[in-house]
Formats: C-alpha cells, structure tokens, sequence
C-alpha cells in the first residue's frame, strides 16, 4: 500500500520526498549529523521504487519471476555536503536515474532546502538475485530509463 503523501511523487522524471529534521538527526552543535543524510537517501531511493512499482505491480511479478528473490543493494556511493541543515527544517530528497547498466543503475541524489542545495551524492545501485548480481530484467530498465529526463 502506498501513502502519497508519505511516499512523494515523481514530478519531471525526478522523485521529490520531503523530510523534517529531528533531534534525533542532529549532532551536539543541532546541525544534522552527516550519517543521517544517508537515511534520508536512502528513504528516497526506496520511495521512488515504491512509487514507481505502485503503477506497475505486472513489472515487478515478472521480474521476481524471472529474478527470485531480487533486491537492489548500495554498490558505491559519492557525497558532497555542501552545507548544513538544523533541526525543523524541512527538506526536499530529490533523486533520479542518470543511468542504467546490466546489472546496475546510477541514481543522482540531491538533500535541498527550498532552493537551495545542501547535499549532492550519486550511488550505484546493483540488481542482485539469490545473493549475486543479475542483470536487470528488460521491462523494469525500460521502466527506469523511462525516469530520465
């Protein structure tokens, strides 16, 4: 079941999710400590999956079908913090597919508030099956290069 308003929303090929900042996502100064972006990123990359199998439930099953058991797992990541967000600010994850290979997609992820850019990262993502790497299935990567913009 997905919550929209939880969940966020595709706008221009990009998922948009806002977060609130916590006091539990700080460190002692009340600037989100750095490790809690990764949360926040993290929700991202698995709301716009949800989001995105929310409209294609025939996808998935055939991809699990074909994949048993898959699963998209963090390969690599780069970051950059750029600046800091406080407690009860309000935060827009943005992330979108830059590109999709074989057995992996590279995902660009932006931490903004309002306009403003706080954290940028890009991850690679790899589609794995049964514990090892498995290319992924030709619907879903159609499905997700159908997001780049």
């Amino acid at each position: 079941m997905t919550y929209p308003h939880l969940d966020g929303e595709i706008r221009d090929g990009r998922h948009h999710m806002q977060v609130r900042v916590y006091y539990e996502d700080t460190d002692f100064s009340g600037i989100v400590y750095h490790a809690n972006y990764l949360r926040f990123m993290e929700r991202g990359r698995t709301n716009h999956l949800r989001l995105m199998g929310a409209e294609q439930h025939a996808l998935f099953a055939q991809a699990e079908a074909e994949a048993p058991g898959f699963a998209f797992v963090v390969r690599s990541m780069s970051i950059d913090y750029l600046r800091p967000a406080r407690m009860d600010e309000v935060l827009d994850i943005v992330t979108w597919p830059v590109a999709v290979k074989g057995a992996s997609i590279t995902l660009a992820q932006e931490v903004r508030r309002g306009d403003e850019l706080l954290v940028k990262a890009e991850v690679r993502v790899a589609f794995i099956s049964e514990g090892r790497a498995h290319p992924i299935p030709k619907a879903l990567r159609e499905l997700l290069k159908a997001d780049i913009v």
